[in-house]
């Protein structure tokens, strides 16, 4: 598997020191105080590399690149890289040559900050390690994952407020219905400054006008029958008869023998 997977830069830093450290007497840890810190044995670069699961660091020169030493890490923190007990910018990594000899060496920053990127860049590769070996298990095993119980539990139950539903939906999507209409006459007062609306009943009822019912039709035009609308009613014979009519000239004014006289 890692002969075919591809190898990943990881972190760069361009200076590191390298230092030879005394064998480790008891199990306290390891202390950069006991290291000649100002007389190191090598100073170049240092780059981690990925490839598969193991990481990989590589102290290389500066200018050519050409390797140093390399360490590989299979699992941090572990023996392949330790932090020191007195400083934060030290560490003991564990080199080999390829052919099955290993050593412990010293690898110093000189700012804290490269010392920090060393070790976040190795805990975010095993981190991703860690999470690529589980995604296999649940693809290996799916019955053995979490599963979602969406059933209800002993005692639980649910509520559904329906009548506020039939509001809402009644408010926002039902129209007003419309009233009624009543039959006969809809009278609206007339506008300001205009005459009062004409009066046409419906067909076969009666209009009142004056005190006079009259019959009111609509004409046909497929020639049915003929429509009579309201006729005028003529005004009543004058009771006073020829009592206002002159009888004679205009020029008389009594007759003679009636006793009469002409107004």
């Amino acid at each position: 598997m890692e002969e075919t997977a591809y190898e990943s830069v990881l972190c760069v830093k361009p200076e590191v020191h390298v230092y030879r450290i005394p064998p480790r007497a008891t199990n306290r840890g390891y202390r950069a105080a006991e290291w000649q810190l100002d007389q190191p044995s090598w100073s170049g670069r240092l780059r981690i590399t990925a490839k598969g699961q193991v990481a990989y660091i590589k102290l290389e020169d500066r200018t050519s690149g050409e390797l140093f030493a390399q360490a590989p890490v299979d699992q941090f923190p572990g023996t392949a890289v330790e932090s020191v007990t007195d400083s934060s910018r030290y560490f003991v990594i564990r080199i080999e040559d390829g052919n099955g000899r290993r050593a412990f060496i010293g690898v110093g920053f000189g700012d804290r900050g490269d010392a920090f990127d060393f070790n976040v860049a190795l805990q975010d590769h095993f981190k991703w390690v860690k999470q690529q070996s589980e995604f296999a298990k649940q693809a290996q095993n799916p019955d053995q994952g979490p599963k979602l119980d969406l059933g209800f539990k002993e005692g639980q139950t649910i509520k559904l407020n329906i009548a506020s539903m039939k509001k809402k939906e009644g408010a926002a999507g039902t129209p007003r219905p419309r009233p009624a209409s009543t039959g006969g006459l809809s009278l609206l007062p007339p506008p300001p400054g205009g005459k009062a609306p004409t009066l046409i009943p419906p067909p076969g009822e009666q209009l009142s006008v004056e005190g006079t019912l009259t019959q009111s039709g609509v004409a046909s035009s497929s020639g049915g029958a003929a429509v009579s609308w309201p006729q005028s009613v003529p005004a009543p014979a004058d009771i006073w008869g020829d009592f206002t009519k002159s009888t004679g000239s205009p020029s008389s004014q009594t007759q003679p023998g009636t006793g009469w006289v002409q107004f």
